[in-house]
């Protein structure tokens, strides 16, 4: 176990001898076809149902379509860099496993305290989103007057989020096999929905939307991308605004990577996967091929079907939905159909994160550097006690505290997590060019370097504020560490002891 203090490393032998523990084992029971259908089911919700349509209006106009082959293929280039990764490392945790094996526990813990932020934030702002949806879903069944909010003591509960997440969390409570085939379920659901989306909205779509495909960047005063909600790069760079323009569509690629996150929580899965070595790169590549081809053909679609700046978000805060360019060619049966497609897709999306969460959260406390007692898994072969405190903080978070600006949190989170990854790669095959690798990151160091490079570019172009946020949590985490886990280590445990029999 190589290094000290806070750059002491796990290797990857002694990560994998871990997941044989009676006490912590998880079930091996999944295929590559099943983290396809996770891949996926994670991946098309929030994104194509909310951004799309809100990020051609107020930001790039129709080359919002450019905006997500380019977060794409940040997203593919970090996709590879995953793959090695996992099918090196089959054990629980992604990036944060990842990061113990090669920068060392301080990084690893700074990386897992990051995928708290983009897990639980993220299930919590897309919980939001489907209760929204599903108020829209019985307003069709009982009336307009039905509500999932609440006020109690002059809070506004949502009660509606707080029910996605607790069914949810039984039913990854009752076996990830079971969560699978639920996925699978809801996801061909929502698959069907997006197909009918693009063919049948393809008979309503004009030339002239298209035109300007870029268009003019706005002048500061006529937008709010300006001050700390311009995007860091174009403050950088002098711009005015990050609305509209060459600006406008940076920021956008930045913002609809959002869409794209999840294809990671594919790597968390690989200690429960049969034959994690091919499977879990088949899993994080096919799923991420699947949902670029149909985010680009709805984002395509719904430009030439309006103008974009009918889809800006309103002087009141109202933002536009796919169901908006539907319902403006006066097809508004086919918005109520979206809507429903939304109900599905955003359910899977919450499993999904809510899962990824989880395995985060086990596989740090199984290391001791959060209490030992959350990675107990019960006879399910599932993390029982560390899907409750997952639950209680995801459920408080979408019951109580508006979305705000929760997309952009995620995002600045994972693109960091990503960096991480593709640095990893390039410190694996130094350190450790012996180790058996299912899948291996083509022209290397070429494409991990080009990953580091885009997800350092999609950062810059994040809000100053969303930087800002980013910092303060991390700041946190750094507290965290020192006052409790850099103590309660089981590595820092090991070693001791290692020392002390080694002076005896």
């Amino acid at each position: 176990m190589p290094g000290t203090g806070l750059w002491r490393t796990k290797t990857v032998e002694q990560s994998i001898a871990d997941t044989d523990e009676p006490d912590t084992k998880l079930r091996r029971n999944l295929t590559a076809w099943d983290l396809t259908v996770f891949g996926v089911a994670v991946v098309i919700g929030a994104g194509i149902f909310t951004l799309t349509a809100r990020t051609a209006g107020d930001l790039a106009g129709p080359s919002v379509a450019l905006a997500f082959v380019l977060a794409a293929i940040a997203c593919a280039l970090a996709a590879l860099c995953y793959a090695e990764f996992a099918s090196t490392v089959p054990v629980a945790g992604s990036a944060y496993t990842f990061s113990y094996a090669t920068f060392g526990e301080f990084i690893a813990w700074i990386i897992g305290w990051d995928l708290v932020l983009e897990f639980a934030v993220g299930a919590a702002a897309v919980g939001k989103g489907w209760s929204a949806y599903l108020q829209v879903v019985l307003g069709y069944i009982f009336g307009p007057d039905v509500k999932t909010t609440v006020e109690v003591a002059g809070l506004t509960v949502d009660w509606g989020a707080l029910l996605l997440v607790v069914i949810l969390a039984w039913l990854l409570t009752m076996g990830t096999k079971l969560s699978s085939r639920f996925s699978l379920v809801i996801t061909s659901i929502k698959v069907a929905i997006v197909l009918f989306v693009i063919f049948f909205g393809l008979s309503f779509v004009k030339g002239e939307n298209y035109t300007p495909f870029v268009p003019e960047a706005a002048s500061a005063g006529t937008t709010g991308s300006t001050g700390v909600d311009q995007t860091l790069f174009s403050a950088l760079a002098g711009g005015e605004t990050s609305a509209y323009g060459v600006f406008g569509l940076l920021a956008a690629a930045s913002l609809v990577f959002f869409a794209f996150i999840g294809f990671d929580v594919v790597a968390t899965t690989a200690e429960e996967t049969r034959h994690p070595q091919r499977a879990v790169p088949r899993g994080i590549l096919g799923s991420l091929a699947i949902v670029t081809v149909l985010y680009v053909g709805v984002s395509l679609v719904v430009v030439g079907m309006l103008p974009y700046k009918e889809l800006a978000t309103t002087e009141d805060g109202s933002s536009k939905t796919l169901a908006t360019a539907f319902s403006a060619n006066g097809v508004d049966w086919a918005a109520n159909v979206i809507s429903i497609g939304a109900l599905a897709g955003l359910t899977t999306v919450v499993m999904v994160l809510l899962l990824g969460q989880i395995r985060v959260l086990f596989a740090m406390s199984r290391d001791g550097l959060l209490p030992r007692g959350l990675a107990k898994t019960g006879k399910h072969g599932t993390p029982a006690r560390a899907t409750l405190i997952v639950t209680i903080m995801v459920g408080a978070a979408a019951t109580f505290f508006e979305a705000g600006k929760l997309e952009e949190m995620v995002n600045v989170g994972t693109l960091f997590a990503f960096i991480l990854v593709s640095a990893g790669v390039l410190v694996l095959r130094k350190t450790r060019p012996d180790l058996p690798r299912g899948f291996r990151v083509p022209w290397v160091p070429v494409i991990p370097v080009l990953a580091i490079l885009a997800c350092l570019w999609l950062m810059l172009n994040l809000t100053i504020l969303t930087w800002l946020r980013f910092l303060a949590w991390m700041a946190l985490g750094v507290i965290v560490y020192f006052v409790y886990s850099r103590r309660n280590s089981l590595l820092g445990k090991r070693m001791k002891d290692d020392a002390d029999n080694r002076v005896s």
